[in-house]
């Protein structure tokens, strides 16, 4: 109970404020009756969709995330952890509902010139592959210093080879893994690897070094596109 409360809580915080500043504005406007219907009902829907998403995502994504998390080092195998790891990331990328949102904007306003499962495809690979590497750094105790800044590097220099309106496209695409499904989901296997090493790792900066995943992965479609 103290789960479903915490969750209703927790998206009338998000949800109310909002609501409420366009439903000011909508009478302030005087827009027609019939939008400001359809925005009430959109509205509550929203309400019932995050409290039964993010229930889910408490009550199955992070316990399971955390177990499995707790469990792959104990094989005492990297390329396990790696494997897992890496799978378990693209799947959950694939059905980050901000990425699907980001490449059907994408796919309509390229005219298809950018393909939306072209788009979700390479995301997915550029978080798949950015987790292998945030694991890597978890199990061998690196600094995240040394993944991060060889990454940011790269994307500055593939940013000047690839055309102008792949830049903000893969800026993008590095802020929309940031959602509630994959960050949940990450952050908990994090902390499950993290706690099978009593202590001795941390997952900070877990979430922004596999956001720079996308980012280089768009930015590499559009100089091969190019």
């Amino acid at each position: 109970m103290n789960t479903i409360r915490n969750t209703l809580v927790e998206v009338a915080y998000s949800v109310i404020p909002i609501t409420a500043i366009i439903f000011i504005i909508q009478i302030a406007l005087k827009l027609p009756y019939e939008e400001l219907v359809r925005f009430v009902g959109g509205a509550i829907l929203v309400f019932i969709g995050l409290v039964l998403f993010l229930l889910g995502t408490k009550i199955g994504i992070v316990p399971i995330g955390e177990r499995i998390g707790e469990y792959l080092p104990q094989t005492g195998k990297l390329i396990v952890v790696l494997i897992f790891g890496t799978l378990l990331g693209f799947a959950v990328t694939v059905a980050e509902p901000n990425v699907q949102v980001l490449a059907t904007q994408v796919d309509l306003a390229s005219d298809g010139a950018i393909p939306k499962t072209v788009l979700v495809m390479s995301v997915g690979i550029g978080v798949a592959i950015f987790i292998a590497l945030a694991l890597i750094r978890l199990v061998k105790g690196k600094h995240i210093n040394y993944f991060l800044l060889p990454s940011y590097a790269l994307v500055l220099l593939l940013a000047l080879f690839t055309p102008e309106h792949y830049v903000p496209i893969a800026i993008d695409a590095g802020g929309v893994v940031t959602g509630p499904l994959v960050v949940p989901f990450i952050m908990a296997l994090g902390v499950g690897i993290a706690s099978a090493f009593s202590g001795k790792r941390d997952s900070f900066g877990l979430v922004g070094l596999i956001a720079l995943g996308p980012i280089l992965a768009v930015l590499i479609l559009g100089v091969l596109y190019n």
